[in-house]
């Protein structure tokens, strides 16, 4: 049947299920993401450019998609794949379903799939390519296309904004100016919310462009990918570093490690879903956190940096978060905007708001 798909991963092995969303075949990176809401935000989420996610949360769909719950107008990511989905929505929000939302966007959906096997075999294995498909494509055929096509390395430019852009905070006390690799737009609320006025400039803007703006702080967003393929935002992070407070988030947090001479290096499978502890050494205390990333910072790589950490990973010891007071300068590998997800981190927003303060008594 026209109707039934399949996915193919590099080993060989099939998935078989029934199509949803666009028809067309797509060659992705597949991961898996553990969250039991969001679906989504998990959809128009920049983060997960180019990526083909497996929800581990069976029942997706059921309530629809609603006109203020985008992270983004414009959905990139490359595949959806799920247990079951529905396609009648039960929600006094909705206002179209998440497969009539894929079809326009043109992003392919599997629904009927093992995906407790599918997830075993990425945790076990790791990511890796994968072809969406029709059921009767020829496996061979499918394994040379899977060969023969490289994965890009352009998402944070595919996705970041073309021009500056603004939003305004109704009670301003603070201008921000945020390097756009992929931002959620509710960082953007997130700081509206504590009076930043918010200026968005592309992933490759100057350092000078942004001094220009005269911002209190500046924050690099979180977004897709490897951070070493964005050396034009190392370098203007670099730049700015010690003339304003600055907060990273994600990709911006490795972004930031890479511009005090630290190293990065991608994770068998990543951290992806809502319920990640993270210990804030500081403290002492948990949080739960929402993680969406497969690049962490080396640990090792930190000791001939000024940059200290800040939180781990309780689950396998990784970076979670650094500082260097001495610049007024912090980032967290996880999300604290999270929407829907934990509100453990949005702390971390009102230590960027008084490091502004303080910049601005000192000033």
């Amino acid at each position: 049947m026209e109707n039934n798909r399949k996915i193919i991963l590099e080993d060989g092995s099939e998935y078989y299920g029934r199509s949803f969303g666009s028809p067309k075949d797509a060659v992705c990176e597949i991961v898996f993401n553990t969250s039991m809401v969001g679906y989504q935000e998990i959809l128009s989420d920049p983060s997960y450019t180019y990526q083909a996610v497996v929800m581990t949360y069976p029942l997706i769909g059921n309530y629809g998609m609603a006109d203020d719950d985008y992270e983004r107008d414009r959905p990139t990511i490359g595949a959806l794949i799920v247990r079951e989905y529905n396609d009648e929505p039960s929600n006094f929000r909705s206002r179209e379903t998440l497969g009539s939302v894929m079809e326009r966007f043109g992003i392919p959906g599997i629904c009927g799939v093992d995906t407790r096997k599918l997830t075993r075999s990425i945790r076990d294995f790791g990511t890796r390519k994968a072809l969406i498909t029709c059921a009767d494509a020829p496996l061979e055929e499918c394994l040379e296309r899977l060969r023969s096509t490289s994965l890009p390395t352009d998402a944070v430019s595919f996705v970041s904004c073309r021009e500056m852009w603004s939003s305004k905070a109704e009670d301003e006390r603070f201008h921000v100016a945020a390097i756009d690799c992929g931002m959620k737009m509710n960082i953007v609320r997130s700081l509206n919310r504590r009076g930043c006025t918010v200026t968005v400039v592309p992933w490759d803007t100057s350092a000078a462009a942004i001094e220009a703006l005269h911002p209190d702080g500046v924050f690099i967003s979180n977004g897709p990918g490897d951070p070493t393929d964005v050396p034009q935002t190392i370098k203007t992070v670099k730049a700015l570093i010690g003339k304003t407070p600055i907060f990273g988030i994600c990709l911006g947090h490795q972004i930031i490690s890479l511009a005090y001479g630290a190293k990065t290096y991608k994770q068998k499978f990543g951290h992806r879903g809502g319920n990640h502890p993270v210990r804030c050494l500081d403290t002492g205390k948990l949080e739960i956190t929402s993680q969406n990333h497969s690049y962490v910072v080396d640990a090792e790589s930190l000791k001939g940096t000024p940059l200290k950490v800040t939180h781990i990973n309780i689950l396998d010891n990784t970076v979670e978060g650094v500082c260097c007071e001495r610049d007024r300068v912090f980032s967290v590998q996880y999300h604290p905007e999270s929407a829907p997800g934990p509100e453990d981190s949005a702390y971390l927003f009102d230590r960027f708001i008084k490091m502004m303060e303080e910049d601005r008594k000192n000033a």
